[in-house]
Order: structure tokens, then C-alpha cells, then sequence
């Protein structure tokens, strides 16, 4: 990325907006380079007293209880990233003329010179997975490298910390891009998108302007869905670097500067010489794990970012066979009695379900939780010729039988009214009495969890215990 010099936080006052996962780190950032900082937060729970406790030893101000009122003489906000932009704290920092920066951007401006690029990945789904196989992909090429960013390892800690990287694989959600102006990528893919968090960006339209701002300033490849016209729209708009090109990526047989599938072979048409006449092998589709459809696209949106680094084509097939998706994401749990179970419970919203239930034929689905203000007509419509039965589950079953009657009368509904610890093996039983030889009987919820599990890990966990159960007894 070429020398450049680091910002100097000395003596700067500066508003850490919220404790959690990423404002006491933040915190302590600013604290070590200088700044004299201020953390705000609403809550004043236990957990936030530990929190500042630990800050004050340190000789930070905290201030609980109180995350609306801007702190006198604040000359820069670091926020969290799920800090809705509507608070009254912004609304103060902007009339005061006081930037407000995510730690994603105070990450971005304390990289040191020569730093290591970013190769950024957002989208509604597949954003975890993505950056995970890109990161497996250039370790495959001998790249010091790393995934981080939304997925648990803080891109704070990559840039600040010891080891040296290459390129850092960079999962960014729509929160934070909103609130990292200055981020420039190397390379970056949108994978899709759908209605998500829209209570948070207020408007569909908001929502896919943060999720574009990752092109913005691109230097080599913007990365699209081919199936998603919103994405290529968003490059369009996109101001970026003289000589990026636009990069495609299709389950279909690819065009030029395109990465697509030929007769099961992974195969780009992008980064090679004369691409109007020539592809190049990449992988083959039993490389990629699980090999469902929506799996094969994050594959390519990867192969993509790492192409455009300039990584051969044996690290992106080495890279996709050395990758294991994380637990709850289209997990095989067991086949009992030749019907398959399947754990997807990471499918919290539509948009991951009807991804989740075009990889099979024929499904039992167990479905149901917590809608998020989420309509089915749409999902349910595009899957019911897949569907051999329904189990619904969860606070807004309601939603989804409505659909089903709507649009799939004819298919069976078993809807559960229970939401006590014991309801998922009901739900595991009642799916093995639907389901015959050659189903596939899938946890994609389409909801979140909360209203009977604490997580969907938790979720996803308890079918497979069910499933387990099942066997046992089979």
C-alpha cells in the first residue's frame, strides 16, 4: 500500500462510544497512544462495571449509564459497531463538527507504513465462510495471513499486534463499513444481498449504500454476483482506483472477466492472458465442502479476491480442499434410515434458508423462531416443490404456516407449540415420521434463535443431539 504516515492521537480527547468486544479494546488503543479518553455506555450491569473497572485502573474515564450525552471538549467519537447512527450522541457529534469513526477505521488509520493490504468481503450471507476459505486459499500460497474482522479475531488486534501479514482477509459487516469512511481496499466482493438490519440502516436503500462503501477506492478487482444485480449496480456507483476492473462470479458458464463452473470444474476467465478466448482451471466442485450451490459461489467470490492478489491457481483448489466450514452451517449430522439430517441452523434470515434449501430435492424442514420483522411468502414460494413436510418452532411459527398455506396448501405442517427445552426433539421426531428414503431433514429456521435458545449454536447443537438420539434408537 506504499509508505504513509500513522495518525497521532496525543493529547486528543477522544469519546469511546460502548463497552463490549470491541469498545474496551478501542479503549485501550486510544489510551496507549496518547488520547485522553472517555468511554459512554447505557448499560450499567455487572458486566459493564467489570468492564470499567478495568479501563479505570488504567487511567480511562468510564461513564455508565449515560451513552446519549456527548462528553465537553470531544474531538473525536470511536463508536461500536451496532451504535444505531440516530443516537443523540452522534447527532451532537455532528453538529459539533467531531468525526465518528468505527474501530474498523481507527484499525484502517493507525496501520503502519507499508502495512499489510486488505482483501474485504461483505455481503448479507456467506460473509464468515467466505473469508475463511480466502484465508485457507492464501495460506495455500504461502501468504502470511489471517482471517478477521467480524468473525471474532479484531482487525484492531491484526494491525496493532505482533506478527507480520501479507494480506489480511477482512470480513466486514454493514455497521461497520458504515462507520469506516477512509477504508480502502486492495480487492473486495459483495456477495448478495437482501433485507437485513433494517431497523438499524432504516432503509434498504441505506443498507446497500454502507454495504457498497467497500469498493469504494478499490485498486485491482470489485467483486460481484452475477445472480444479484444489486452488486454489480453497487460497483457501478463505486469511485475507485484508475485500472480496478469489475470481477464476476457465476454458478453458470462464465463470460469474460467472470469466474464461473464448466461441467463441475471451478474455472476463471478473469485474471488470464486473453480472457475472450482462454479459462483457467481452478478447482472442481467435489473440492469445495459442503458442495451445496450458494457454498460454490463463496467459493468463486473467494477464488476471486485471492486471484486478484495474484494467488496461482493450485493454492485456490489446495486452499478450498483444506477448509472446514464452522459447526452449523449445512452440517451432515447422520443418516438414519436413509434420510439425511442436516444442521443449518446458522440460517437465521430468509435469504441463508432459501440458500440452504435449494442445495436438496426433496426436504422435511424444520423451521421457525424469531422473525426479526422478516415476510416468507418469497422463501416459501421458491421451495415448495422441495418440501416432502414442515416442523415449525418458535415464537413466530405463525409467519411461515401462514406462507405454507398460501403457497405450498398441499404440503404437510406439523406446528409445535412448545418452546421448553425439550420442543427441538419433538421437532427431530415429528421431521423422521414425515420424511422418508432420500429426504434430507433440514434445520434452516429462517429466524433467530433467542426465543428458546441462547444462540444458534445452541440451536444447531440440540437438533444434533436429537438427531444422535434418533440413531441411537434406530
Amino acid at each position: 500500500m506504499g509508505s504513509r504516515e500513522v495518525i497521532d492521537l496525543q493529547g486528543t480527547h477522544v469519546t469511546v462510544a460502548g463497552l463490549g468486544v470491541s469498545g474496551v479494546p478501542a479503549a485501550k488503543v486510544l489510551h496507549a497512544r496518547g488520547a485522553h479518553v472517555t468511554v459512554v455506555n447505557d448499560g450499567d450491569d455487572a458486566r459493564a462495571r467489570e468492564q470499567a473497572a478495568e479501563l479505570e485502573a488504567l487511567g480511562v474515564t468510564v461513564r455508565l449509564g449515560d451513552g446519549a450525552t456527548l462528553p465537553e471538549g470531544t474531538e473525536l467519537v470511536v463508536t461500536a459497531p451496532g451504535w444505531k447512527p440516530d443516537k443523540p450522541l452522534f447527532t451532537a457529534a455532528r453538529a459539533a463538527g467531531v468525526e465518528i469513526w468505527g474501530d474498523v477505521e481507527l484499525a484502517w488509520r493507525l496501520r503502519g507504513p507499508d502495512a499489510a493490504p486488505w482483501l474485504a468481503i461483505t455481503g448479507t450471507n456467506g460473509k464468515t465462510t467466505t473469508t475463511q476459505m480466502l484465508a485457507s486459499i492464501l495460506k495455500a500460497a504461502g501468504l502470511r495471513t489471517a482471517a478477521v474482522g467480524n468473525i471474532g479475531v479484531s482487525v484492531l488486534d491484526a494491525v496493532l499486534g505482533d506478527e507480520q501479514y501479507d494480506v489480511l482477509a477482512v470480513e466486514l459487516s454493514s455497521y461497520q463499513l458504515h462507520w469506516a469512511p477512509s477504508l480502502r481496499a486492495h480487492s473486495a466482493a459483495v456477495l448478495n444481498l437482501a433485507p437485513d438490519h433494517l431497523d438499524w440502516h432504516g432503509s434498504m436503500e441505506a443498507y446497500a449504500r454502507d454495504k457498497g462503501r467497500v469498493y469504494e477506492g478499490n485498486r485491482v478487482a470489485c467483486v460481484y454476483n452475477v445472480a444479484d444485480k444489486a452488486t454489480e449496480d453497487l460497483v457501478r456507483e463505486a469511485d475507485v482506483e484508475e485500472g480496478c476492473r469489475a470481477i464476476g462470479f457465476t454458478l453458470g458458464t462464465p463470460g469474460p472477466s467472470q469466474l464461473g463452473v464448466v461441467e463441475g470444474i471451478l474455472v476463471d476467465r478473469a485474471f488470464v492472458e486473453d480472457r475472450h478466448k482462454n479459462a483457467q482451471e481452478l478447482a472442481e466442485i467435489s473440492d469445495v465442502n459442503p458442495p451445496a450451490p450458494h457454498n460454490i459461489a463463496n467459493a468463486l467470490a473467494a477464488a476471486a479476491l485471492a486471484r486478484a492478489f495474484g494467488v496461482p491457481p493450485r493454492a485456490v483448489r489446495d486452499g478450498l480442499r483444506n477448509f472446514t466450514p464452522d459447526a452449523h452451517r449445512i452440517a451432515h449430522v447422520a443418516d438414519v434410515g436413509s434420510v439425511a439430517y442436516v444442521d443449518d441452523s446458522k440460517a437465521t434470515n430468509t435469504h441463508a434458508a432459501e440458500a440452504s434449501l435449494a442445495a436438496y430435492e426433496s426436504i422435511v424442514w424444520i423451521a421457525g423462531g424469531l422473525a426479526k420483522g422478516a415476510t416468507f411468502d418469497e422463501l416459501v414460494a421458491k421451495s415448495a416443490q422441495r418440501l416432502r413436510g414442515v416442523v415449525l418452532i418458535g415464537r413466530d411459527r405463525a409467519l411461515i404456516r401462514e406462507a405454507l398455506a398460501r403457497h405450498a396448501p398441499e404440503v404437510p405442517v406439523v406446528d409445535l407449540d412448545r418452546t421448553d427445552t425439550g420442543a427441538m426433539l419433538a421437532a427431530v421426531q415429528e421431521a423422521s415420521r414425515l420424511a422418508v428414503a432420500g429426504d434430507t431433514v433440514l434445520l434452516a429456521p429462517a429466524c433467530a434463535s433467542m426465543d428458546m435458545f441462547a444462540n444458534y449454536n445452541k440451536r444447531g447443537e440440540a437438533f444434533a443431539e436429537a438427531v444422535r438420539g434418533l440413531a441411537a434408537g434406530a
